[in-house]
């Protein structure tokens, strides 16, 4: 691959989360990791244990999903499950935070339940990023949901799950980029399908992107074609 393919496949957390994602597709998704340089899979709690199996030896991480993809689930299984997804391989965790909280301006409930996910995350030695969900928030809820990560000690401030009704947009990521700052990362996820896609999310701040289209995406930096076939 050309410098350019490189250094944004080290961006990308190869990303499998449907629900009807069978072992051989994850073994697919790590095989791509490896061969393309992707920073991360990233997997459903099931698959972690294998996704870990088969990276092992690799620089590639992994990373899994907390309160996915709704965030309704309660702080405390929230923090069993970061807990168990660490204890099975992952090195990051993205947690979805109390979306009704947040929109009902309960907004300690909301930096409680990422402080405790933290807590486990860094107690586990991974990193924890906070999915905003921002399809569903007015730019205000965006920007106290930003402030409420950061609060909490998160890594990461994240767009989308994917699963919303809408994915990451360049001025989502600008506006949490101007939230945050510029130590705390923030990852695009959700709709992400090109070269060119991608290019305006890390020029809008993103420090990571998150795609199943990965392959396809660094493909295209090559001379801006996608190819026919992708999955």
């Amino acid at each position: 691959m050309n410098e350019e393919q490189r250094r944004l496949a080290g961006m990308i957390d190869h990303t499998l989360l449907k629900p009807d994602a069978t072992p051989e597709q994850v073994r697919k998704l790590c095989a791509e990791a490896v061969e393309y340089g992707f920073y991360a899979v990233c997997v459903n709690p099931v698959n972690v244990e294998l996704a870990a199996r088969l990276v092992q030896g690799s620089p590639v991480r992994v990373c899994s999903v907390v309160g996915f993809p709704l965030g309704a689930n309660t702080t405390e299984i929230k923090v069993r499950e970061a807990e168990r997804a660490i204890a099975d391989g992952a090195h990051e965790v993205d947690m979805v935070l109390n979306v009704g909280a947040l929109k009902a301006g309960a907004l300690e409930v909301v930096e409680e339940d990422i402080a405790a996910v933290v807590k486990a995350a860094h107690t586990g030695g991974a990193l924890c990023k906070v999915i905003l969900e921002t399809g569903l928030l007015s730019d205000a809820e965006k920007v106290e949901a930003c402030r409420r990560a950061v609060s909490a000690g998160a890594d990461f401030v994240k767009t989308s799950t994917g699963f919303g009704p809408g994915g990451a947009t360049a001025a989502d990521i600008a506006l949490m980029r101007r939230t945050v700052g510029p130590r705390v990362g923030v990852k695009a996820s959700g709709g992400i399908r090109t070269y060119e896609a991608a290019r305006e999310m890390v020029e809008a701040g993103a420090t990571r992107i998150g795609a199943s289209a990965s392959v396809q995406i660094v493909l295209g930096a090559v001379d801006g074609k996608q190819p026919s076939s992708g999955y």
